[in-house]
């Protein structure tokens, strides 16, 4: 069962669900919460017909030397990020968010950007029981114009749902929780996975 929004600005107010800043309750409609754009991408690098091992490092292998696939930028909060089509990029939320262990969060874009070919997450719109910190967003520009992104705008929708219980392993308890607390955008860390024998 998902949380309404009355429900969501109880959770809110009672500190069951934590977002710094702290929203406008006005902003809570329906179902769903306004996330916004921080001021933080990491732009990836073009090194084509070279490899990542994804079971050693997230760096590109060229040459015989490892050299990281992307790098962190931050920008003026007054500015905007230039995203052309076929782009891809991470950012992350302008909010740090804390979700209780009953509790599953989904990250969903906003229409009015998926109508311009903008997508804000690849795969991973969940956010799990126990989870801690900003959310990173996987950006990309599936439309045919370049974008302007500004740090602050409403980029997503955040909304909760119940599990039947407590979960027994949260995000905070697992020992491979690579993302816990996260309040940068770091690169994939999949090479630190635990490897099926």
């Amino acid at each position: 069962m998902r949380l309404c929004d009355s429900d969501i600005e109880k959770y809110i107010l009672e500190k069951k669900i934590i977002i710094k800043p702290i929203p406008n309750i006005k902003k809570i409609n329906g179902l769903t919460i306004d996330i916004h754009l921080s001021n933080k991408f990491r732009v990836f690098k073009n090194f084509q017909n070279n490899v990542i091992d994804l079971r050693k490092s997230s760096k590109v292998i060229k040459l015989g030397l490892k050299k990281n696939i992307s790098d962190e930028l931050i920008i003026s909060k007054e500015k905007s990020f230039i995203l052309k089509p076929k782009d891809f990029i991470l950012s992350m939320t302008l909010e740090k968010i804390s979700i209780p262990n009953n509790l599953v969060g989904w990250l969903d874009g906003r229409s009015s950007l998926a109508r311009l070919g903008l997508m804000i997450h690849m795969t991973s719109h969940r956010i799990d029981p126990g989870w801690n910190g900003n959310i990173v967003l996987e950006i990309f520009n599936a439309g045919k114009s370049i974008l302007a992104l500004s740090p602050g705008m409403a980029i997503a929708a955040l909304s909760f749902e119940k599990l039947s219980g407590t979960s027994k392993r949260p995000y905070n308890f697992k020992n491979n929780s690579k993302y816990f607390n996260q309040s940068s955008i770091l690169s994939s860390l999949i090479y630190k996975d635990e490897v099926s024998k």
